[in-house]
């Protein structure tokens, strides 16, 4: 198979498998609409996050806390609607898995059914693992998320780095082998000590994705809007703008606003 095949194959959990045991890095983003999914698609990543970050970008909250299983699916459907080859996660978002694992399997079958994804997203591990046994046992793919978990944010109270401390990276390590051993076929880890990042993906079969937690991991993921540079109040250390199209929309924005009034717009040509 060529390279431009391979690239066009659609990515399932057995392809990203195979891509960490022949150390083929995964590309990640998150996507919540149509448009900008299909253009994320066709340029080849590998895995299209529908992410509870669409809370913040997409609905200007503070949080991810705010967003409801009805607006991740309306989010999750667009994107597969445009989507081809990429494998497409959905966050379950806060409220729909935590505590209650009867209600965990209705929210992820909403999810798959209403949808059509390949996957979701739980944040946790232990605490967790109910949940996330009683939606893998009616066949729904699941990726963990583990360190930095923004949907535990008042019960942290900061965004900072996670497991920089002995007993909570020992955590970390045991929660990420229970959710392999559980069955997930992935783990996203976020926010964490790049060593610590690098010594979970030697020691797990499942590929171990990160953002903000150094290149020792299986692949990364980042937010769209922030990698493309839409979202100018966000800075990390780990984001990479790669674009800045704050500065280009505006740009645009701001010359059709002044053709507009200088009567340059329609011209004859752009009229009937």
């Amino acid at each position: 198979m060529s390279v431009a095949q391979e690239r066009r194959k659609k990515v399932t959990t057995h392809v990203l498998s195979e891509m960490k045991m022949r150390d083929e890095k995964i590309a990640m983003l998150t996507a919540y609409d149509y448009s900008l999914a299909k253009i994320v698609d066709s340029a080849g990543v590998d895995v299209i996050l529908v992410g509870d970050s669409a809370s913040n970008v997409m609905a200007g909250w503070e949080t991810t806390l705010p967003i409801t299983l009805d607006q991740m699916i309306y989010h999750g459907a667009s994107v597969v609607r445009a989507v081809h080859r990429s494998l497409v996660v959905v966050d379950m978002p806060f409220g729909t898995y935590q505590g209650n694992s009867k209600e965990a399997l209705t929210s992820a079958i909403r999810i798959m059914k209403e949808t059509a994804a390949d996957a979701v997203k739980l944040e946790g591990g232990r605490e967790i693992l109910e949940s996330v046994e009683r939606i893998l046992s009616a066949g729904i793919p699941v990726m963990g998320h583990l360190g930095l978990t923004p949907q535990s944010i008042h019960k942290f109270g900061t965004y900072t780095v996670r497991a920089k401390q002995d007993e909570e990276a020992k955590k970390l390590i045991e929660d990420a082998h229970l959710l392999e051993e559980a069955g997930c076929f992935g783990i996203v880890l976020e926010k964490i000590p790049a060593t610590l990042a690098g010594q979970v993906a030697k020691e797990v079969k499942i590929p171990i994705i990160g953002i903000g937690a150094g290149n020792q991991v299986d692949g990364q993921v980042l937010v769209l809007h922030d990698m493309l540079g839409i979202n100018q109040e966000f800075s990390p250390r780990f984001l990479r703008r790669y674009h800045n199209l704050f500065a280009e929309i505006s740009g645009a924005v701001g010359n059709y606003i002044d053709d507009v009034k200088g009567l340059e717009f329609p011209n004859e040509r752009e009229q009937y």
